[in-house]
């Protein structure tokens, strides 16, 4: 398990194709994760076409390694095809509202995860795109979702040409919580957050953007409110668009 531990995003590949064989044995692994009801509420949509790849990159903000990566891969929730064997099976499907959604693409993120884990064991790099479901009406066009068809999750994939600083992740203390969620005191707060905002990349990162704190260059500049409501009601009335919303 050494490769869980020292993994980290990779966004420079090497121009070396992944064999279909490959990837398709990591999907069909990456298939085994576990599933609501056994239903298996997912798709993923293969990209190496480097035309679809250039539709693309503006929906994930121009993102080199969109471009740059032999494969992306886009998984989505999927109500689709689950209804449509229940209609064909004299069965009426009721799976056009939210929970449904979130059923499905919590199905969705599982394979994700594994195929995320399947890769790296195998030599590969990848990394994971957060701007999927900041601009999934875009996606939806591109790929050509269907109704109960949402985007949930991007991965690039290809073998490393870097080898980047691995990212820090917060103590096991301020994560982890026994028996019940015991909330964050300032004290708790300062202690769990006080390596992260010593690291000298961080105090750069608050000095370049002339900010008092780290917390300000999320709020104010990485991850503002304003942009999350904007991209909030995007959301919405894509789920609205692709059948989600009864």
């Amino acid at each position: 398990m050494e490769y869980i531990k020292n993994r980290r995003t990779i966004r420079k590949y090497k121009q070396e194709d992944i064999a279909a064989d490959l990837l398709n044995e990591l999907l069909e692994d990456s298939f085994r994760a576990s599933t609501m009801g056994n239903m298996q509420l997912y798709s993923v949509v293969v990209t190496r076409d480097k035309q679809m790849k250039e539709k693309l990159a503006p929906a994930h903000f121009n993102q080199p390694m969109v471009m740059n990566a032999p494969v992306v891969l886009t998984f989505c929730a999927d109500f689709n095809r689950f209804s449509k064997w229940c209609r064909c099976r004299k069965a009426e499907p009721g799976y056009d509202n939210p929970i449904s959604f979130l059923n499905a693409a919590t199905d969705a993120l599982l394979v994700t995860q594994n195929f995320c884990t399947l890769a790296e064991a195998h030599g590969l790099g990848i990394c994971f795109l957060g701007t999927t479901i900041y601009n999934p009406d875009k996606i939806v066009e591109i790929l050509q979702l269907p109704k109960l068809v949402m985007p949930v999750a991007t991965i690039t994939v290809g073998y490393p040409d870097e080898s980047p600083a691995q990212p820090e992740r917060l103590p096991l203390e301020g994560l982890v919580h026994d028996e019940t969620y015991h909330d964050y005191t300032p004290t708790d707060i300062d202690r769990i957050y006080a390596a992260k905002e010593a690291m000298p990349e961080n105090r750069h990162f608050v000095t370049i953007n002339h900010k008092e704190t780290l917390a300000q260059v999320f709020t104010d500049l990485r991850y503002k409110k304003a942009d999350n409501e904007y991209m909030s009601d995007v959301l919405k009335k894509t789920l609205k668009q692709q059948g989600f919303d009864k």
